[in-house]
């Protein structure tokens, strides 16, 4: 009797053991939309910064220990703009499922040639990353490459439910295809045109649809503006007839508003992450939303 309710007992734990959810934890909201597309109902995610909140600096809590303890899964960017909350939290949480190198770590850089990779790092540069710019997920094409490696990882974690991943992710790049195509069309009419930018943190995003962002309300990243930089935007802005200023929702909004004021550029609200804008609760109707913003700006 004893050996057949021992069974049955070995029998309930593979069960509750087969069913149980993957858990992850996603440093950033973006790549916590991506994880959700590919891990459907199967995955358990915490993400840790919010997204409305400067990604440079998040307030690591003690939760987060916890989290980081009990994850299967580690999403991170890998190109260090957590680097001065990141560490700190994987030290104390001592998981060696998630360090580099193992199934249940994935840096979404990996594979992705960054962008304004600087030749010289000072403090002088302003808060500038060694390793190039680490905004590479609002480029759609590049946030495939991020949704393709989180399903390599959960299938590597989880292979029973390796071809549920798959095609989810597959129905996601498929989604992401169909949109590039709606994308593309809407700011073609806008190609080569310049855009003003609070923080450089849309290079990528640039790229993708042939505008140019090289004008920025900081002097430098991470540093605040100051009269006469913005002197200088204001120059610029009149001189190439600039129509659009992106700020994000950390940023000194009112700043914006007063080059607005002296330039007739329009302020238009921009994020990076999904749920910072209204009706942007997935990284798709995000993307959607800032095309259609600068869309209208631009006109």
């Amino acid at each position: 009797m004893k050996r057949i309710l021992l069974s049955i007992l070995f029998s309930s734990a593979l069960a509750i053991s087969a069913h149980a959810k993957i858990k992850v934890v996603a440093t950033l909201p973006d790549f916590a939309s991506l994880a959700r597309e590919v891990g459907g109902d199967k995955v358990e995610i915490t993400t840790l910064a919010k997204a409305t909140e400067d990604s440079h600096f998040v307030d690591a809590r003690p939760s987060f220990v916890v989290g980081l303890r009990n994850a299967d899964v580690l999403i991170d960017g890998g190109a260090e703009l957590e680097i001065g909350w990141l560490p700190p939290l994987l030290q104390n949480a001592r998981n060696p499922k998630i360090e580099v190198g193992k199934p249940g770590r994935v840096q979404a850089s990996q594979g992705i040639r960054l962008m304004n990779v600087p030749t010289n790092v000072t403090r002088a540069a302003g808060d500038v990353h060694a390793l190039g710019n680490p905004h590479f997920a609002a480029d759609p094409i590049i946030a495939k490459a991020i949704a393709a490696h989180i399903a390599q990882a959960f299938s590597a974690v989880d292979p029973p439910n390796a071809a549920f991943y798959n095609a989810n992710y597959k129905k996601f790049e498929a989604t992401v295809n169909a949109k590039l195509q709606e994308w593309g069309a809407k700011l073609l009419p806008f190609k080569g045109q310049s855009v003003v930018a609070y923080h450089d943190s849309w290079v990528y995003f640039a790229h993708r649809f042939g505008l140019n962002i090289d004008v920025f309300l900081e002097p430098k990243p991470g540093i605040p503006p100051s009269p006469s930089h913005l002197a200088e935007v204001i120059q610029q802005i009149k001189a190439q007839h600039i129509k659009a200023i992106l700020v994000g929702p950390y940023h000194n909004r009112k700043i914006a508003e007063k080059v607005a004021q002296s330039t007739g550029a329009k302020v238009v609200d921009f994020a990076q992450f999904p749920g910072a804008l209204p009706d942007t609760d997935t990284y798709v109707k995000l993307i959607e939303t800032l095309v259609n913003r600068l869309a209208a700006a631009l006109k």
